[in-house]
């Protein structure tokens, strides 16, 4: 059934048995969650780069973001980084989890432990100006609209 989401083919291949396709959650989800595929443990503030043992071959024009699942976010305080994967690259795909707990995170084959959003690409044409336009804004900077 169409959602009105534009389908965009990502080739993959597993590397191993452990390999899972990425999944949407539900009908309107962004993001696709990715599987660990192996066992291990991101240590209390520490960080873990976790194997999916998938390549992917994402279309010319977009790119992947890999995201936090929001669930390992509020319960476990774990986070994602190194989130950019972009359409020429061909290796493993990993995830780089980051754990804000004093406890060690255990990570088990089959867990969800973020999710790829694929998105178009726009690349900014970078001009060198005098000055820029001002705003109402301008310089007031982190939290200067509020918390």
């Amino acid at each position: 059934m169409d959602n009105g989401i534009k389908r965009v083919p990502v080739n993959i291949v597993k590397l191993t048995p452990d390999a899972r396709t990425p999944t949407y959650g539900s009908r309107w989800a962004a993001g696709a969650d990715l599987y660990s595929a192996q066992d291990c443990v991101v240590p209390a503030k520490g960080k873990y780069c976790v194997s999916t043992d998938l390549q992917l071959e994402i279309p010319q024009g977009y790119y992947g973001r890999v995201a936090p699942r929001s669930g390992l976010a509020l319960k476990n305080f774990i986070d994602v980084g190194a989130g950019v994967i972009d359409s020429d690259y061909r290796g493993i795909l990993k995830v780089l989890l980051f754990n804000f707990d004093s406890d060690d995170f255990q990570v088990r084959k089959g867990d969800r432990i973020a999710q790829i959003i694929i998105e178009r690409i726009a690349h900014g044409e970078f001009i060198e100006v005098n000055r820029l336009i001002e705003t109402d804004r301008n310089m007031s900077g982190f939290g200067s609209t509020g918390v």
